[in-house]
């Protein structure tokens, strides 16, 4: 297995005009975060998404539903509550690459721990394998020892931190960092889930985004068995990094525009929510009361007169209105009530 760099000319033509579709996408999400007045509510739908999205590759299946009443009411749903896991671990990778400006092994481990609570850190048992699920062919053998693991994975820590050791441009080294990361395999589990946020906080760090809101995992999902193909072929022989380079590159540019066209679509519905409460219960509308109801799924009192500094009663009598009004679903589950968005719920069913 190679250390990074590895030595190949990535000034092909086919690369080059790949890479300036994908710029010119990224480019374009990008702008359009900076021009949203509260981005962070939308951040909040995207990574729901992508932990669903990613979650469904290692066949972790769940809805959408199920994932909204884990959050809302501790279900205890094993499969959503492994999504909401991994929603957290997303953010927590966030916060820790906006605190300390850099991604380090034990940043990755601790976004693994969140992700994984019950599988521990670096693997220490050797005799791990990658196999084909249904042939049981061996596809790759990663390094087996700890220390060999570690190795690696310093190595990769100093080519993610350090430009000058392959000046080249950053989604082309997402991609590397992407193939390195799986190949070393450095958990019993949750490598896939891992080295996938390990891709959106690289493109943070290199300021091609401000936020965490654009994931590859909705296009893997669609285009699963080219995606294993090309690792497998890349680790055969380097003359397949092109294939593998221009199906990473694609799915940049496509996921982006996704996702551009997700915020769009969120907009519109947050503009047609706010005109139908501004109609039908103009007492009680407020973007602050617009901009929370969008944030959540799923409301309940509690949470309603915590966010808005609200009394029980007042609470009771928002939430009534909203549902005459056709915005909130009332169900009650068990001997709770929550509220649904239903606006919210339907555009996140579209995902």
């Amino acid at each position: 297995m190679h250390k990074l760099p590895i030595q190949y000319n990535y000034d092909d033509v086919d690369i080059l005009k790949a890479l300036s579709k994908a710029n010119n996408k990224l480019g374009e999400l990008n702008g359009l975060i900076r021009l949203l007045p509260n981005p962070h509510i939308i951040l909040n739908a995207v990574t729901l998404g992508e932990a669903k999205e990613s979650s469904e590759i290692e066949n972790i299946v769940t809805t959408f539903d199920e994932i909204f009443k884990e959050i809302t009411l501790k279900t205890n749903n094993a499969n959503s509550k492994e999504v909401v896991g991994y929603r957290q671990a997303i953010l927590t990778g966030y916060s820790n690459l906006l605190d300390k400006g850099y991604i380090s092994t034990n940043m990755i481990v601790d976004i693994h721990s969140i992700i994984e609570p019950n599988v521990g850190g670096i693997r220490k048992i050797p005799d791990t394998v990658i196999l084909n699920t249904k042939t049981k062919e061996v596809l790759h053998s990663p390094p087996q020892s700890e220390s060999e693991i570690r190795d690696y994975m310093s190595n990769l820590e100093r080519y993610i931190n350090y430009p000058e050791l392959e000046d080249v441009d950053p989604i082309i080294k997402m991609a590397m960092i992407h193939y390195q990361f799986e190949s070393i395999h450095p958990f019993h589990d949750g490598n896939g889930r891992t080295g996938r946020i390990l891709n959106v906080l690289y493109l943070i760090l290199e300021k091609k985004l401000n936020l965490p809101i654009l994931y590859l995992s909705k296009y893997i999902n669609q285009t699963k068995s080219t995606y294993y193909e090309c690792l497998y072929n890349m680790r055969l022989d380097d003359k397949y990094i092109k294939d593998y380079l221009l199906y990473m590159i694609k799915g940049v540019e496509e996921m982006s525009q996704f996702t551009i066209e997700f915020i769009e679509s969120f907009k519109n519905s947050m503009e047609k929510a706010s005109i139908l409460i501004q109609d039908k219960c103009s007492k009680i509308f407020s973007m602050e009361l617009i901009n929370y109801l969008f944030y959540d799924f799923y409301t309940k009192n509690e949470y309603l007169r915590n966010n808005l500094n609200i009394t029980r009663n007042t609470a009771s009598k928002y939430l009534h209105e909203l549902v005459d009004a056709g915005f909130l679903i009332e169900e009650k589950v068990g001997k709770e009530k929550i509220y649904k968005n239903a606006f919210l719920y339907e555009l996140m069913s579209k995902w």
